[in-house]
């Protein structure tokens, strides 16, 4: 059978490599995220440079693909795959909207707000939204959670309960085991940053700045910058703001933090690793929510747990599953006007 892995980032990507190993039964190829119609026009013309769809993102993941000699299907056109796993239900592309589907949780979803509000009442396509929208389209077989938490976060959000298993995401589903590196600096405070400018939202930076100096507190303050983060003007703005920062753009964020006495976030999945490691934590979310809702810890299996899920879909007579998504598509039409 073939299964094609939708990556989103290059994160992601990284997960998708740890669960094809566990069907090696199977043909499996990797492919970018992508996009249909005017959205992929967009993406062509560069205007989507700084989302999931172009730009950095896309290069670096298929860099990651050839480095590591992965079977690569752009876009899915050269095979009509029996099952498709994919990090993201923001777009259901349309060559794979008729195959099994499981879609596997990237990592920390975005707080619901306006967006969120505005795409699921208003029934706006979910790209429009942010991670806070992931799982809605409901387009999918599985959903593969990263914990009980999450389960019951996504479906207080409207995912049907029946379609979500908690089996931990790969990468964050070890926390407590991340192996030391070579980086020098110690009892630093480590600042991870989110790209809201370039995803098109508000930020005053200046003020989030001169928050993590006061933080630091004479300790050596290190900004790690998000890869999709416009660095020029961030590094310009740090040495403005913090001129004793050190700023990094490359690099593992985790094993920055590993001997941090601190660790400062935005909106960001790194967020998990530091409380997984027992490290003060400052951040814009709520630390007991995210205790909550964190990751489960299995030593690692994770991936193995998903490939199982997999196998179960594929198992299973695609006829049967795409009856079963019509007949949820109908019950929730009937929801929204009361018929």
């Amino acid at each position: 059978m073939n299964i094609l892995f939708i990556g989103v980032s290059l994160n992601q990507k990284n997960k998708m490599h740890k669960i094809a190993p566990h069907h090696s039964s199977h043909d499996c190829y990797f492919t970018p995220y992508y996009a249909d119609g005017f959205i992929h026009f967009l993406t062509r013309l560069g205007f989507l440079k700084n989302t999931i769809l172009g730009g950095r993102h896309y290069r670096d993941t298929i860099q990651y693909l050839e480095e590591n000699d992965l079977p690569i299907d752009l876009r899915g056109k050269l095979h009509i795959y029996d099952l498709v796993v994919t990090g993201s239900d923001a777009i259901i592309q349309n060559n794979v909207k008729n195959s099994r589907i499981i879609l596997v949780q990237e990592g920390m979803t975005e707080p619901e707000g306006l967006l969120f509000h505005l795409v699921r009442f208003l029934k706006l396509p979910r790209w429009m939204g942010n991670t806070s929208t992931t799982g809605l389209s409901n387009a999918y077989d599985t959903f593969c959670v990263a914990s009980d938490g999450y389960k019951e976060l996504f479906i207080k959000k409207g995912v049907y309960p029946e379609k979500l298993v908690t089996t931990g995401i790969p990468n964050f589903d070890n926390l407590a085991n991340i192996p030391d590196s070579n980086f020098p600096y110690r009892n630093h405070v480590l600042v991870a940053t989110t790209p809201f400018r370039e995803t098109m939202r508000p930020e005053l930076r200046p003020s989030f700045i001169r928050k993590c100096v006061e933080i630091a507190d004479q300790r050596q303050l290190i900004f790690k910058l998000h890869t999709l983060e416009n660095a020029p003007r961030a590094i310009r703005e740090i040495n403005r703001f913090a001129p004793n920062a050190l700023v990094f753009w490359r690099g593992n964020v985790n094993a920055m933090m590993l001997h941090a006495d601190a660790v400062i976030t935005q909106w960001s999945s790194s967020t998990f690793v530091a409380l997984a490691l027992g490290k003060k934590v400052y951040s814009d979310l709520d630390i007991n929510t995210l205790k909550r809702i964190m990751p489960i810890q299995n030593e690692g299996k994770s991936a193995q747990s998903i490939a199982r899920v997999c196998q179960s879909v594929l198992d299973t007579p695609l006829s049967t599953l795409l009856h079963k998504r019509e007949d949820q598509r109908i019950q929730h039409l009937h929801q929204i006007f009361d018929f």
